[in-house]
């Protein structure tokens, strides 16, 4: 599962949501898709999600491995290992940080980018964000991409540096054609925050397209978007869509999965297949997101892609309700159980969550 760090400079737009503790919902999806035009329904009474529009994840052997359990060092900006990436590789940080330093004020690029990960997380070593900072800055100026990447971060969130986001921009197209699939993906947002006309969606479009290729689920979801509203000076396309839409879900991306298992169950974008639908909406509603929960219990009523299970239904419906969500249709379905009926409804919600 990936690790992911939120920056957020653009005010989140909510529409009538409330959450409980009862219920807690997967982290929210950071691509808001009524940028691409309207909403694919069915719409939920949960409303949108936050949006998310700058994400980052920590620089860990869990967060990038090459396959055989290390880490990668071209995050870096180096391609093979050496003494100091072998230490930070065993969690051996402070003897990697005193190997790295040296390095690093004698300029070389990659041990500086070492040294500012090791520095911002106070890994072996006291945490220090202006310190962190600075390293970055040193290994973003020696075209580090990660480095490029982290330093634009920095920038556009002002606290550790002074707030630029003319040169944060530029970072981030310095790191994009690198080849970094986060700095693409981010740089994609901050076009459409700049500007939220069609222009700025089509010069975003291409660098989501390379996040997506490179296996980025947030920007495969926002592929998917742009297919399925036509936008971005892209044609309409739900084959498409569905395609970036099952990248993203096999990833575990809620948003995409509540998506994809909508429109398996309605047949849009190929054939339907409500029982592979119901799985993805499951799926989504176990890892605690909201609109998932109410989608499964109506299917649980209407016996769609699963046995009719109005036990199972309401118990369902009693989760996405105790975190807010009001949906009348279930309300009406509720009126219509008997007590013994909604007893066992709400012993089995308890169960579930």
């Amino acid at each position: 599962m990936r690790s992911t760090l939120a920056y957020a400079f653009l005010a989140a737009a909510l529409v009538g949501s409330a959450h409980a503790q009862e219920a807690p919902q997967a982290p929210a999806s950071s691509v808001d898709p009524s940028r691409f035009g309207d909403a694919i329904e069915p719409k939920d009474a949960i409303g949108k999600p936050p949006v998310t529009i700058l994400k980052s994840k920590g620089i860990t052997p869990q967060a990038d491995e090459d396959g055989d359990g290390s880490i990668n060092p071209s995050r870096f900006g180096q391609r093979k290992a050496d003494e100091a990436y072998g230490a930070f590789q065993r969690g051996l940080y402070k003897t990697a940080y005193n190997l790295a330093l040296p390095r690093a004020e004698q300029g070389e690029g990659a041990a500086q980018a070492l040294v500012a990960e090791i520095v911002s997380r106070g890994l072996g070593v006291p945490a220090d964000a202006k310190a962190a900072a600075k390293w970055y800055e040193k290994a973003a100026e020696n075209k580090v991409p990660e480095a490029q990447f982290q330093y634009a971060l920095l920038l556009l969130d002002g606290k550790t540096v002074t707030r630029d986001t003319a040169k944060a921009e530029l970072m981030l197209e310095e790191a994009s054609k690198a080849g970094n699939p986060l700095a693409q993906f981010n740089l994609a947002q901050l076009y459409i925050q700049n500007d939220r006309g069609p222009e700025g969606l089509k010069k975003a479009v291409p660098y989501y397209r390379m996040a997506a290729e490179a296996g980025l689920p947030d920007a495969q979801y926002a592929m998917s978007q742009v297919y399925a509203n036509g936008a971005g000076g892209i044609a309409k396309d739900d084959k498409q869509a569905r395609h970036w839409l099952t990248l993203a879900a096999r990833q575990g991306y809620d948003t995409a999965e509540i998506d994809l298992g909508t429109w398996l169950v309605d047949g849009r974008g190929g054939d339907r297949d409500a029982n592979t639908g119901f799985r993805w909406l499951k799926q989504a509603a176990d890892g605690g997101n909201i609109a998932a929960m109410n989608r499964v219990a109506k299917l649980y009523m209407q016996g769609i892609g699963t046995e009719p299970n109005s036990i199972d239904a309401a118990a369902w419906y009693f989760l996405a309700r105790r975190a807010g969500l009001q949906d009348y249709e279930m309300n009406d379905f509720l009126a219509g159980l008997t007590d013994e009926e909604l007893k066992k409804a709400l012993e089995r919600a308890n169960r579930l969550r």
